[in-house]
């Protein structure tokens, strides 16, 4: 047979996890260890003062028996020989005692075995540690339907031509001569992170010959353990009843403090990893993933998963992903705007704004506002056109077709990962009930119809009243965000005015930019506080539907967040890009807010500077809080607890706390699991594509912020957090639907913001229709010579409204009182035929922009169907690889089956038995 997966030499068991040989991870275990472990529940012993940090002694306990090593290491049992594979937490004071203990002596009758421990910092606090034995262990892999190694892979290596050959082997001498790749982990001096791949198969007991397995203690390693005595303690019941079952209620209701595997130890050493090696899995992922040193390096994927879980590690091999493919959107992000900047000198409109020194524009509000000459708005028109010229299409379209690669990509290297870490075959089918599912709906049974066993079964009239209860709260939460928006309007419109009377000049001159600055705020400060209440109604929600799997729970509840959240991140965004300024009326009619208040307008220089600060604060802002949240937060608590032990026990001398004490200080994981961690990306998503034609920049601000947010979720998994529960995945779930919704909404705004809030098509239908070029089909800077004052209509002031009419004249820009102002419009001057009438030219404009969307949007989606269908899902080389696998696992499963009938037929031969009508 090969080696196993796990590394495991013979004679004495150290086990090296993928360890290239100079570099030595030890993991204390006792070869073959068979002996059932003692159940000593009755004698309540108090904690030791042990230590997992302490590296130095074990280096230096050469002569030290495998069993005294690793009692100190707090993670066995006080034999030494058997490992704790699950932590189970109360208080002796917690009145819950009979629930308890009817659970506890369940789990004695599952096989599982117990030990209990005394907290050293508070003795009313318990420590409940289990272990499951091999034959545990072994009944419920096959239940569950865990796959593991039972032969090494055989790559197939395509023949290749003499030419070829020397071709390569000429590269490979020039590559000599040129630098190793700097964001690769160097395995010189670290160990190989990458697993040995083999062949896997449905653990099964009756073909366990099968299988490799050189020691039982560590065939199923500790991820997967922990997995087995969570998927054990989730249907052993606490109580008589349907719904008195599982250890989730428990931790509902009291009766546990906590539950959670163990951590591998401490992530730090007092030796260089360099010199000394590992000292075990979470010290490489510290040194080599959540170390800020290692930040511009790639991430030990394979590590991270056998260590978190297959679906921790998808998450994070999507964020690199992500992070990865906005380098070229933050590039041609900021050639964008650096190209905006390298124009400004040249743009004629920003010019003809500036110098527009005659051109009096009419006040933005009632009363308070005063009159204004249009160059005061020099320098917003100058910040708009770094945003918006005329390389702002390009970069649209660019970054819907980037949306679509990212997706189509995304798939592929999904594939990809999930042939290597072998969940090809993993289907839902395969996915435990939820406990709640099958206490409520156990007496209602049907047929599986793949596995043809009896399940409980929800009535298709039940769950009809349940989603349309459930639809009916997401409507109304959807509701109260309108409303919370509603109130935000009436906000700015209100103080607009204000600031426009205030004492401060600086506030007085600004009063546009210091309503949306503060309007932004305030904004932002809503978004959070509702936040916390969509969270408690989407859980209630949820619950009331009932989903079947874990999976479907986490998809329901994925989904009314994201609703939630991104109707309340994003619905201020949609009123200011849309909306704003849209629907004012024009001086001496405007339309009015429950008949009081005057709607507010656009910036003389437009509404897209409004806009790229709604994007701009609320993005930085967002991400700033959501990092503090991730990170300082359970610095903070963490730091705290540790103060407080310092306090009770002194600072005379140092106390160790055994690995179960250490772990269950540190900060439980997100009750939801990564949903927050999805939820922040996937958000930041949305402004990095939906709103990118205002805010080019966006792709930037994302970028260096998952940076840094790799290492803070690494960091945070790390050092900060309990160890979360290993579990299976096979992609991202619903949140690629969501992706792929993001993409097709922001294709439809885009080409709404480029033709409805930019100025982009009222500059090309001047150009080619009433500019000094028209009819000649040039659109140059030349062409845009009188723009401006062609954007601008005539007001005549003497038509006020009396509640509209500013208390200035005017006088002090000329000496005499103002008879004419000019306004954003495209309308007739008072003494034509139709005062304020809509001009031809607001006609054209109004076409222009029409046919802009359709052809846009037209054009875009089939640039993105066409890529979506030219790119397929599974890579060429791993389609044949997995042909080929399939190939040989028949094969393989043959050989072992004929090699274990020979075996058979020798020993018969042996033993002198009869063995006629055999085969073979």
């Amino acid at each position: 047979m090969e080696a196993s997966s796990s590394g495991i030499t013979n004679g004495k068991t150290k086990v090296f996890h993928a360890v290239a040989k100079d570099v030595n991870i030890l993991f204390d275990e006792l070869e073959a260890v068979n002996s059932p472990c003692k159940d000593d529940d009755s004698l309540l012993h108090p904690g030791n003062l042990t230590s997992t940090s302490d590296d130095a002694s074990r280096l230096e306990t050469g002569g030290e028996t495998v069993p005294e090593r690793n009692k100190s290491n707090g993670l066995y049992f006080r034999d030494g020989k058997c490992r704790i594979d699950y932590i189970l937490v109360y208080r002796k004071s917690n009145p819950q005692t009979e629930k308890r203990e009817v659970f506890e002596r369940n789990i004695r009758a599952e096989g599982l075995q117990m030990e209990k421990e005394s907290s050293l910092i508070n003795s009313d606090i318990i420590f409940v540690k289990l272990h499951a034995p091999w034959e545990v262990l072994g009944r419920y892999a096959e239940q569950m339907n865990v796959r593991m190694p039972f032969r090494r892979k055989i790559y197939y290596l395509p023949r290749r031509y003499k030419f070829m050959s020397r071709i390569d082997k000429q590269i490979s001498r020039f590559r000599r001569w040129l630098p190793k790749k700097p964001m690769r982990l160097d395995k010189e001096t670290l160990p190989d992170l990458e697993e040995n791949d083999c062949y896997t198969a449905p653990f099964s007991q009756q073909r366990i010959h099968h299988f490799i397995i050189h020691n039982k203690d560590t065939f199923f390693n500790n991820a997967t353990r922990s997995r087995i005595v969570h998927h054990i303690l989730q249907r052993i019941k606490y109580e008589e009843g349907k719904n008195k079952i599982g250890l989730n209620r428990l931790l509902t209701n009291g009766s546990y403090e906590a539950a959670f595997p163990l951590h591998e130890g401490s992530y730090r050493s007092k030796n260089s990893i360099r010199t000394h090696g590992a000292v075990n899995h979470r010290h490489l992922l510290y040194e080599c993933w959540a170390s800020w040193g290692v930040w511009y390096k790639y991430q030990p994927l394979d590590l991270v998963r056998r260590y978190f879980g297959e679906k921790i590690g998808l998450y994070f091999a999507w964020l690199g992903w992500y992070t990865g493919m906005l380098f070229p959107a933050a590039f041609i992000g900021l050639f964008v705007f650096l190209y905006g900047v390298t124009t400004l000198d040249h743009c004629q409109v920003s010019k003809e704004v500036c110098q527009a020194t005659d051109i009096i524009m009419c006040p933005v509000c009632d009363k308070y506002c005063p009159f204004m000459r249009l160059s005061d708005s020099c320098v917003y028109a100058k910040v708009t056109h770094l945003f918006d010229n005329g390389a702002t299409v390009f970069f649209a379209v660019f970054m819907a077709v980037w949306a679509t690669v990212f997706l189509e990509f995304w798939k592929r290297r999904r594939a990809v990962i999930a042939y290597d870490w072998d969940l090809i075959d993993w289907e839902e089918e395969e996915e435990e009930i939820r406990p709640q599912f099958e206490a409520k709906y156990s007496k209602k049974e049907r047929m599986n119809p793949i596995s043809g066993k009896p399940e409980p079964y929800q009535a298709f009239a039940d769950k009809c009243s349940r989603l349309i209860v459930s639809a009916s709260g997401i409507f109304f939460m959807i509701c109260v965000v309108i409303a919370a928006v509603f109130g935000i309007v009436i906000y700015r419109v209100v103080t607009v005015s204000t600031f426009a009377a205030f004492k401060w000049a600086l506030i007085r001159n600004n009063s546009q930019v210091a309503t949306t600055g503060t309007a932004v705020c305030i904004n932002f400060c809503i978004i959070m506080l509702l936040n916390v209440l969509y969270e408690k109604v989407a859980l209630l929600l949820t619950n009331l539907e009932q989903p079947r799997t874990e999976s479907e729970w986490e998809n329901s509840f994925t989904l009314k967040m994201f609703l939630f959240q991104f109707v309340n991140l994003n619905s201020s965004t949609f009123y200011i890009a849309f909306f704003l300024g849209r629907f004012t009326g024009h001086p001496g009619a405007y339309l009015r807010l429950i008949n009081r208040w005057r709607l507010e307008e656009c910036h003389p220089s437009g509404c897209l500077i409004d806009l790229c600060m709604q994007m701009g604060i609320i993005m930085v802002l967002k991400q700033t809080w959501n990092n503090f949240m991730e990170l300082g937060y359970p610095l903070i608590q963490n730091w705290w607890t540790r103060r407080k032990v310092r306090q009770e026990h002194g600072t005379e001398r140092k106390v160790n706390f055994p690995q179960w004490e250490k772990d269950y200080n540190l900060q439980p994981m997100n009750a939801y699991g990564l949903f927050d961690e999805y939820l922040e990306m996937i958000l930041q998503f949305g402004f990095t594509t939906i709103f990118v034609a205002a805010f080019p920049l966006a792709p930037l601000l994302a970028l260096l912020n998952n940076i840094i947010e790799i290492r803070l979720d690494a960091y945070k998994f790390v050092t900060q957090w309990r160890r979360p529960l290993a579990s299976r995945a096979k992609d991202i779930g619903i949140w690629y639907g969501i992706l792929e919704g993001i993409g097709i909404l922001s294709v439809i705004t885009n080409a709404f913001v480029i033709a409805i809030t930019s100025d982009f098509i009222p500059r090309l239908v001047y150009a080619y229709k009433y500019g000094p070029c028209a009819g000649q089909g040039e659109a140059g800077q030349k062409c845009m010579v009188g723009y401006v004052n062609a954007s601008l209509s005539v007001f005549r002031i003497s038509d006020f409204e009396n509640r509209s009419e500013p208390e200035s004249d005017g006088s002090e820009f000329s000496g005499t009182p103002l008879k004419y102002c000019r306004y954003r419009d495209y309308r007739d001057p008072p003494h034509s035929l139709v005062p304020y009438g809509y001009t031809l030219q607001f006609w054209h404009v109004l076409a222009a922009r029409l046919a802009f969307i359709i052809v846009f949007e037209h054009l875009v989606f089939c640039i993105k169907h066409l890529i979506s269908y030219l790119i397929p899902d599974l890579p060429k080389d791993l389609r044949d690889r997995m042909r080929r696998e399939k190939y040989l696992i028949q094969e393989m499963m043959y050989e072992a089956e004929l090699e274990r009938l020979q075996k058979e037929r020798k020993e018969r031969k042996k033993n002198g038995k009869a063995h006629h009508n055999e085969w073979p």
